[in-house]
C-alpha cells in the first residue's frame, strides 16, 4: 500500500480525527516497490503515518488542495466490511430520529464527513437510492456501496448513481458517471412522501439528487407561521415551501423560479397535495426582477438561492449578492412580515452570512428582529471533528 508521510507536527488535525489532509502537510509519498505507476493514483487507498512513521489511519487519495479524505483512523487497512459497517450506522440512526416511517420516506441516509465517509452522499426516495461521489475514491467504491445499501435499507428496489456533476471534470475515470448500479427506471414517475406531502422526484434530469431533502424542517417551521399570510417563495425549485405553505392555511402562494421546468415541477406538487385549490400561482422569472414590482404585496418571503460561493475565492461576491437580495425583500415585505432566508454556499460561515442580512436590513431601512436562527437537519449531521461538514444557514426575521 502506499505511505503518505506528513510533515512534522501536521498530524494533529488527523489526531483530533478531522477527515482532510491537504497537500501541503505532506512530507513525501512511498510508494511499494513493486507498484506498477511513477505516482500514486487518484482514488486508491492510501497509509497516512506522521513524521516518525506512526500509523494514522487510511484514506482515499486524490489530487488537489485535499489530498487525502480520510476513512477509518488508527489502522493501516481498511475492513473488509467497512462500507456496510458505515452505511448500516447511517441506517440504524435515521430509524431512531423517526425518519424512516409510513409519514416519511424520503431522507438523507449519508452525508459525507458528517457519517464518516468522506466524499459520498445518498438519498432515499421510498424504494430508490441515489448516490452522489464528490472523490474518485468513492467512484470506485460504487459497486460495493450499491450492495451495501440494497443490503441494509429494508424495501429497497434501486440505486441509481448520480456523479456526472460532482466527480473531477479532468479525473481519468473509468466507468459511467451516471445511471443505474442496481434495477431500472420502469418509466412511472416517482412520488416521495415528507411529513405526509407527496413530491415528485425527479434524479434523472432535477438538481442535485432530485430533492432538497435539507430543507424539511424549515419546511415544517414555515408551514406553522403560513396561517392566512400572503407567501412569496423565491428560488421554488420543485415548491417545497410553497406545498408546506398551503398545509398551513397561507391565503396565497406565488411560487417564483428562473427554471420553466421547476415551476412546472412545483405546479405539479401543488397539484397533487391540492388538487382543488385556487391559491397557488407560479412564475417563471428572474428573482431580482419579480421583487422589483411587488411593493408591499406579501407578508411571507422566502428567500432560498442556489450557493453564491462554491469556493473562498467567491466570497467576497456572494456576500455582495446575499445583501441585494435581502435588501430588496426586506424593503418590500409588508409591515409585521417575516422573512425565511437562507444560505448554502458552505464557503459563507454563520457569521458573515448574518453580518450581510444585517447590512441589507440597514439598506432597506426596517427594524428587524431574529426569530429563530435554522440550520441543516438531522440526517445531514455535522460531524463534531469536521465542522466543514455544517454548511446550510438561515434565518427567520420579523420585519416592522
Amino acid at each position: 500500500m502506499t505511505t503518505v508521510i506528513l510533515r512534522r507536527h501536521k498530524e494533529e488535525s488527523l489526531l483530533r480525527r478531522h477527515h482532510w489532509v491537504f497537500s501541503g502537510a505532506i512530507e513525501r509519498i512511498v510508494l511499494d516497490k513493486d507498484y506498477p505507476y511513477d505516482s500514486p493514483q487518484e482514488g486508491e487507498v492510501v497509509k497516512v503515518v506522521d513524521f516518525n512513521g506512526k500509523i494514522l489511519g487510511v484514506g482515499h487519495y486524490q489530487i488537489g488542495s485535499i489530498a487525502v479524505r480520510m476513512l477509518a483512523f488508527g489502522t493501516d487497512s481498511l475492513p473488509a466490511c467497512f462500507f456496510s459497517g458505515r452505511i448500516g450506522y447511517a441506517y440504524e440512526m435515521r430509524k431512531q430520529l423517526g425518519l424512516v416511517s409510513p409519514q416519511n420516506n424520503t431522507y438523507r441516509l449519508v452525508h459525507g464527513e458528517g457519517d464518516f465517509l468522506p466524499g459520498l452522499v445518498v438519498d432515499i426516495y421510498d424504494k430508490a437510492a441515489v448516490v452522489q461521489a464528490h472523490s474518485v475514491g468513492m467512484h470506485l467504491h460504487r459497486q460495493e456501496i450499491a450492495q451495501s445499501l440494497m443490503q441494509t435499507v429494508s424495501g429497497l428496489q434501486s440505486v441509481y448513481y448520480k456523479s456526472a456533476d460532482t466527480l473531477p471534470y479532468k479525473a481519468a475515470i473509468e466507468g459511467d458517471r451516471q445511471g443505474y448500479l442496481i434495477g431500472e427506471s420502469n418509466g412511472q414517475e416517482v412520488w416521495a412522501q415528507e411529513n405526509g406531502l407527496f413530491f415528485r422526484i425527479d434524479w434523472l434530469q432535477g438538481q442535485k439528487t432530485g430533492f432538497f431533502i435539507d430543507q424539511r424542517d424549515n419546511r415544517r417551521l414555515l408551514e406553522h407561521y403560513a396561517k392566512g399570510r400572503d407567501v412569496l417563495n423565491m428560488f421554488c425549485y420543485t415548491g417545497g415551501f410553497s406545498v408546506y405553505a398551503l398545509r398551513g392555511g397561507a391565503r396565497i402562494v406565488h411560487s417564483v423560479d428562473v427554471s420553466e421546468k421547476a415551476t412546472a415541477l412545483a405546479d405539479a406538487n401543488i397539484a397533487k397535495n391540492f388538487p382543488a385549490t385556487t391559491a397557488h400561482c407560479s412564475f417563471a422569472r428572474d428573482a431580482f426582477d419579480y421583487m422589483e414590482d411587488i411593493r408591499d404585496r406579501y407578508d411571507l418571503i422566502v428567500l432560498d438561492p442556489p450557493a453564491f460561493a462554491k469556493h473562498r475565492d467567491a466570497v467576497a461576491h456572494a456576500l455582495k449578492g446575499y445583501r441585494r437580495l435581502n435588501a430588496r425583500a426586506l424593503g418590500k415585505i409588508r409591515r409585521g412580515g417575516l422573512l425565511f432566508t437562507f444560505s448554502c454556499s458552505q464557503a459563507v460561515d454563520k457569521e458573515q452570512f448574518r453580518l450581510a442580512v444585517f447590512t441589507a436590513a440597514a439598506e432597506a431601512g426596517r427594524n428587524v428582529r431574529i426569530l429563530h436562527q435554522l440550520h441543516q437537519p438531522a440526517d445531514h449531521p455535522v460531524n463534531i471533528c469536521h465542522p466543514e461538514s455544517e454548511y446550510l444557514k438561515g434565518l427567520v426575521l420579523y420585519v416592522e
